[in-house]
């Protein structure tokens, strides 16, 4: 991405990856808040909560409790899906 911005803009690169690095604080922070930040043509992103669940420790077997715990989502925008197909 600093690459893109970079040819695109100009300027240096320490200009580009810093322009990214911004926006990519911007969105963790917005989804930290508990927001939702949508990007046209790309999507939306979002956090869900996952509940509590009971798992399994695969070398053990051993029983664990996973606390609730929110997890950052990604919804593809139609632009996005159609320019992968």
């Amino acid at each position: 991405m600093v690459e893109a911005v970079y040819a695109e803009l100009g300027g240096t690169k320490v200009q580009a990856e810093k322009i990214v690095d911004i926006m990519i604080d911007g969105i963790v922070n917005t989804l930290k808040k508990g927001g939702e930040v949508s990007i046209a043509g790309l999507g939306i992103f979002s956090t869900k909560t996952r509940a509590a669940r009971q798992a399994r420790n695969p070398r053990t077997g051993e029983a664990i409790s996973v606390p609730a715990m929110k997890v950052p989502k990604f919804r593809a925008a139609k632009g996005l899906k159609d320019a992968v197909k």
